[in-house]
């Protein structure tokens, strides 16, 4: 029969305290983040101070518009203050910035200039506000007739109305329900009658082949020539499959470089970005006047000072922790900056903690959601990892130098003999690089490049 027992040992088994959970967290966080918990410690720590001179100048940020997985495009940034933007007169400089309208208000300035009657301009109106951003009507007119207050309810045929008569106002294909009707609504734009009547046949009948640029199917299906079908596929290209993108705020979202990346006298040198460093002390007038008069219920009082004195401790090695990594960074990648993606080394994230002398995983801390603004762009510092692919001669390459090149050749292959992902591996074997297809593949959908039917252009 088993038998229940009791056994007391001793092991051992690391803990991490909750103060230095909390620097691991804060040590992962993009300058941003942690600058607003800094600021929320001035807030509520009276141990704390900022320096003087801290005027808060504005952060060099880039417009991040078409930001892939791995390059983020160029951009120059600015030091100054918004008090240095402001005119002669003392206004602000958003002072003298010009609204702009939405899709909406820009619809419902054309639908009241129309002599409808109040339940007709309901319906118009309910419609317009439940278009999105794009300009389509994603909400079935059924779901938008039961929220709407009226006696009776809107037949079918009213919400049809409506919605034609929203289709009638400009941008054209505003309110339709898929990409199809979008590019019909707009045919009317094409001039030439031939022209525009083919291009509706294409959108009613050959989508799949227009997609696929398929122009000698087109062709064929329809039975026209060749030239026709081209020329009606190019006017329906030129239709806009997002009409109301124009209309609102643009959605941009910007980035805020940790390091910035110089060359002196020759060498490359990083900095760290002073607009993202907190500027923080201890108030040592406060800390001595506590030292001197502290009693015994004053207890959260210590506590405070000890944060204080912690934060402190923290800023600063948050800082230098990620200057060391990027200057190390710099040291081995430093002829990515020279010569581009296919001067790229491959790089692990041990090699730069035995330099820097800390963790793996520190490292793999401080890369997140830090950038580095160099002459030829703004990367993540993570963008400079990858792990080496074998060459035929016993050597190494990086990924992404193997996509610097994949991208070169497709930018200079035949428009009419594009190449497969299977040409692509057995060129690049020619040079010396073992690449599978299916790594080549996944590569060319990386930098979002279509399949080579797609890019293929009939003669």
């Amino acid at each position: 029969m088993p038998s229940l027992s009791l056994r007391m040992g001793a092991t051992l088994q690391p803990s991490l305290s909750p103060r230095l959970q909390r620097a691991v967290r804060l040590l992962q966080m993009s300058s941003l983040d942690f600058s607003r918990v800094v600021r929320d410690a001035l807030d509520t720590n009276p141990f704390l101070e900022a320096e003087d001179g801290d005027a808060a100048p504005e952060a060099p940020v880039v417009d991040d518009v078409e930001a892939g997985p791995e390059r983020l495009p160029d951009g120059g940034w600015g030091t100054g203050t918004v008090s240095a933007a402001r005119n002669v007169e003392g206004d602000g400089v958003f002072d003298t910035l010009v609204a702009q309208d939405s899709l909406a208000d820009h619809l419902l300035g054309q639908l009241g200039l129309l002599p409808l009657q109040e339940r007709d301009a309901a319906l118009a109106t309910a419609v317009i506000e439940s278009l999105d951003d794009d300009g389509y009507l994603r909400t079935p007119l059924p779901e938008i007739a039961a929220l709407l207050p009226l006696d009776p309810p809107p037949e079918p045929d009213e919400l049809t109305i409506a919605l034609r008569r929203v289709q009638s106002l400009e941008p054209a294909g505003v309110a339709a329900r898929d990409v199809i009707e979008c590019l019909q609504l707009q045919l009317p734009s094409i001039e030439c009658e031939p022209r525009r009547a083919l291009a509706e046949r294409i959108l009613r009948e050959c989508v799949p082949c227009l997609a696929s640029r398929d122009m000698g199917a087109v062709a064929r299906r329809l039975r026209v020539t060749l030239a026709q079908a081209q020329e009606a596929c190019a006017a329906i290209r030129h239709l806009d499959p997002r009409p109301g993108w124009r209309y609102g705020p643009a959605s941009v979202q910007y980035l805020t470089p940790d390091v910035i990346v110089r060359k002196v006298r020759g060498q490359w040198t990083a900095v760290l970005n002073d607009a993202v460093v907190p500027r923080i002390r201890l108030n040592r007038g406060y800390a001595e006047m506590f030292r001197r008069c502290r009693r015994p219920e004053d207890a959260e009082l210590g506590a405070h000072l000890q944060e204080a004195r912690w934060t402190v401790r923290n800023v600063e090695q948050r800082f230098s922790t990620i200057l060391a990594v990027a200057q190390a960074i710099l040291k081995r990648q430093h002829r990515f900056l020279a010569y581009g993606a296919m001067a790229m080394k491959p790089l692990a994230l041990r090699e730069i903690a035995q330099e820097v002398g800390v963790h793996e995983s520190t490292v793999s801390r401080v890369t997140n959601n830090k950038f580095m603004a160099t002459p030829v762009g703004v990367f993540e510092l993570k963008y400079f990892f990858s792990r080496g692919l074998s060459t035929a001669n016993g050597g190494e390459c990086s990924p992404t130098a193997i996509r610097g090149l994949i991208r070169e050749m497709i930018a200079a292959e035949s428009a009419q003999r594009p190449l497969s992902d299977v040409d692509i591996a057995r060129e690049l074997l020619g040079q010396g690089l073992r690449v599978a297809r299916r790594t080549v593949t996944k590569y060319r959908q990386l930098m979002k490049i279509e399949t080579a039917e797609r890019r293929r252009v009939a003669v």
